[in-house]
């Protein structure tokens, strides 16, 4: 069985963020948390990700907005994004954590225009992307399925990537959580090299997987 790093995107939220972090206290799992650095300006949303930081988890810069993909934004404005959600964090983005926006869950050229895969390198950012993309977000109910054939079919270490949006979608956490454990598969907080783009500002792909120049096709 191949280990499984969670992740959570899009969040904080006040009536979601709060259960799965119990859920996974519970569970005893540390996670990583991309976050959209807008929300953190609202105190009780930042007050959730230092709950999470506190609590053992990581939290990650995942934009300022979350709009569109970087890739498909004007060099200044996807750089800006980066930086304004850093400027959000502050603290608590310890490990220069990034993660892009795949626009549905999709890899590609699109994720990061070629400046800010720049500023990346030479801010020495770790890009964690992801192979597990159950649909949390757009099927509450069918997504545990999903994630647990993912987990199941896996030949390298996951990287799952799931919401802190919808109440209905993480009520199903702990469930989920409690069948891919009874199924042998371990939770690791460690991003796995299979999943990142960038190491410290290292480039581990070909930049024009991850990342497109202005105007390219």
């Amino acid at each position: 069985m191949q280990p499984i790093c969670l992740t959570f995107d899009n969040g904080p939220e006040p009536g979601v963020t709060p259960a799965v972090l119990q859920v996974l206290a519970r569970r005893g799992i540390s996670a990583t948390f991309f976050v959209i650095g807008q929300k953190l300006l609202d105190p009780v949303r930042r007050a959730l990700a230092e709950r999470a930081v506190a609590q053992g988890h990581l939290v990650g810069n995942h934009s300022f907005s979350h709009g569109v993909p970087l890739g498909l934004r004007a060099g200044d404005e996807a750089v800006a994004e980066i930086i304004r959600a850093e400027a959000a964090l502050g603290v608590l983005n310890t490990q220069r954590l990034f993660r892009p926006h795949g626009g549905g869950g999709a890899l590609g050229p699109h994720l990061l225009h070629a400046a800010a895969l720049r500023h990346l390198q030479r801010e020495r950012y770790t890009v964690a992307l992801w192979n597990a993309v159950p649909r949390d977000w757009d099927d509450a109910d069918g997504w545990p399925a999903r994630a647990q054939t993912m987990a199941a079919a896996a030949r390298e270490p996951l990287v799952m990537v799931l919401h802190d949006l919808l109440p209905a979608a993480m009520a199903q956490l702990d469930r989920v959580l409690g069948r891919l454990a009874d199924a042998g598969h371990s939770f690791t907080q460690a991003i796995p090299g299979n999943c990142i783009a960038l190491h410290q500002g290292r480039l581990l792909c070909e930049a024009a997987a991850i990342s497109r120049e202005e105007n390219a096709p």
